[in-house]
């Protein structure tokens, strides 16, 4: 992995592949919230332990960003007590089982666990989650009612 001195901070080339492909800028209107999405998905596919250290930095802020945006455009129901009650109205809002839940975290087995608080959302599936049902990492972090400091680090 080649890296770039960049105002004497080291900066991957994956990364300053993916700021050309799509700057971090604040996040403007729903055309560019889109895209945004588009390439948090195709980069919550790959398996968090294969995540370059660029893309993982990119990945973090992008989605800081889209938070951001959410946060002022798409007010988040402080209904919810906490992330996992969101997961299961996302869920039922999708008519989606634990199993297919489990399926696109990659495990079968594991939705039904998170759903039953018996395992906890790791910050793969939180990104995951965030991106395939196009919310806020936030939603899915809170802890009984209340918004936490993003974990995602």
């Amino acid at each position: 992995m080649h890296m770039r001195m960049t105002k004497n901070v080291n900066v991957a080339d994956d990364y300053l592949e993916l700021i050309q492909r799509f700057p971090l800028t604040p996040i403007r209107d729903e055309a560019h919230l889109q895209q945004a999405f588009e390439l948090i998905d195709e980069l919550s596919v790959i398996d968090e332990e294969k995540l370059t250290a660029g893309q993982a930095d990119y990945l973090l802020v992008l989605t800081d960003l889209v938070a951001k945006f959410e946060d002022a455009h798409h007010a988040v129901d402080a209904a919810f007590a906490d992330g996992i009650a969101a997961l299961k109205y996302l869920l039922a809002q999708h008519q989606m089982t634990a199993s297919d839940l489990g399926r696109l975290l990659g495990n079968r087995q594991i939705g039904s666990a998170i759903l039953r608080r018996e395992r906890q959302l790791s910050k793969a599936n939180v990104l995951k989650l965030a991106a395939h049902f196009h919310v806020s990492t936030d939603l899915l972090l809170r802890q009984h009612g209340q918004r936490i400091a993003r974990q995602i680090q």
